[in-house]
């Protein structure tokens, strides 16, 4: 069995496994967004397999629905879900840094097999390997500082800086919390993990959907 919470907005909502980051999938309507996760089950477990987490998933249950806004629509998670408030120990934070080092794991590899050029998508935009992993690493700067992480966006090609920025995201994700509130303007260490590892796994699979024959 698998907790899911469902992110509401009005145009689109988001299915996401309480306990495996990156595994998030959206529709028009519940009914939509839960069967594209459980379509994705399946791609998503090369995740769980890097991490050393046996993975079955079974029936989806939802748990939780919180509403979205405006960035739901657009077509990104927003909300941290109230589960994401609950006091976290070492064994559940070992975990979750552990699945969200395994997205990064994958989107370097995948990357790595891409062409430069991916194929366009149906309108005919898209971004490119290198802008994508570009925009995927700059978000991600963005994102630490949701936690107290602060760095700046490194270049697509700056290994050491992209290395450096996703240790020190680990080291809190990997770090136990109380439950106590985040700071102002901050977010719950789960529900980062979980944001930044839903970003990566987006575009691993946009990656792999795009890549040229």
């Amino acid at each position: 069995m698998t907790s899911v919470y469902l992110e509401l907005g009005t145009k689109r909502i988001f299915a996401c496994a309480l306990e495996w980051p990156g595994w998030c999938r959206s529709g028009r309507d519940a009914e939509s967004a839960l069967a594209a996760l459980t379509a994705y089950a399946a791609r998503y477990a090369p995740v769980a397999e890097r991490a050393r987490i046996p993975f079955e998933p079974g029936d989806l249950r939802v748990v939780e629905r919180v509403r979205g806004g405006s960035t739901t629509d657009f077509g990104a998670p927003e909300q941290p879900a109230a589960a994401d408030s609950r006091p976290r120990d070492e064994q559940t934070a070992r975990r979750q840094a552990a699945l969200l080092r395994a997205t990064w794991d994958l989107f370097t590899d995948v990357a790595a097999a891409s062409p430069a050029e991916l194929r366009k998508g149906p309108r005919g935009g898209g971004r490119d390997r290198d802008r994508m992993i570009e925009h995927v690493v700059g978000a991600e700067a963005s994102y630490a500082r949701r936690i107290g992480v602060r760095h700046k966006a490194p270049a697509f090609d700056d290994t050491a800086a992209i290395t450096a920025l996703r240790a020190d995201i680990e080291q809190v994700v990997a770090t136990p919390t109380t439950g106590a509130p985040p700071p102002v303007g901050c977010w719950p260490v789960a529900y980062a993990a979980r944001r930044i590892a839903w970003h990566v796994m987006d575009h691993v699979w946009e990656m792999q959907d795009r890549a040229t024959a």
